[in-house]
């Protein structure tokens, strides 16, 4: 019986290992994405626990005018840092959403591949099948006339 060769096997290789280059282009810009959301969580965290001290001990007792002055300050270089970051994701965000649709594109490249090889396997089996049917054919029509010659040589051989 013959062996299924897909003559674009290679190129099906070679659309996998594009999605797979694009599945770790998509990692890596998601990676830089959750990066910067948990850099931004840190100085909201770094901002919420630095106004949280100053309520709950600067405000007691005389006021420190330039304590006060010097944690708004930060708390404003914190937010235009902030906003900066905030540029920066949408960025990466713009990146991880067209790094996804290339990683679409190479699945639907490859799927396309796939489908190809998918037909042409079921139309080898097909003719795998044909084949074998017509074999047994044969094989059954010699069995048959066989079995005629030898019963034309015994009814030859009774009648003499």
């Amino acid at each position: 019986m013959s062996k299924f060769t897909f003559k674009l096997q290679a190129l099906l290789r070679h659309r996998k290992n594009l999605e797979h280059d694009r599945q770790r282009e998509l990692a890596e810009v998601q990676k830089q994405f959750v990066a910067l959301q948990n850099e931004l969580k840190a100085m909201n965290d770094e901002v919420t626990q630095s106004t949280l001290e100053v309520r709950s001990t600067k405000l007691v007792g005389t006021l420190d005018l330039n304590y006060l002055a010097a944690h708004r300050r930060f708390t404003t270089a914190m937010q235009r840092k902030a906003m900066t970051l905030v540029q920066r994701m949408a960025l990466v965000q713009r990146d991880v959403e067209s790094a996804h649709a290339a990683l679409a594109e190479a699945a639907k490249q490859r799927k396309i591949v796939e489908k190809l090889r998918e037909k042409q396997f079921e139309r080898w089996q097909v003719n795998v099948a044909r084949k074998e049917t017509n074999e047994l054919d044969e094989v059954g029509m010699q069995l048959v006339f066989q079995n005629a010659q030898i019963e034309d040589a015994d009814n030859s051989a009774r009648e003499v």
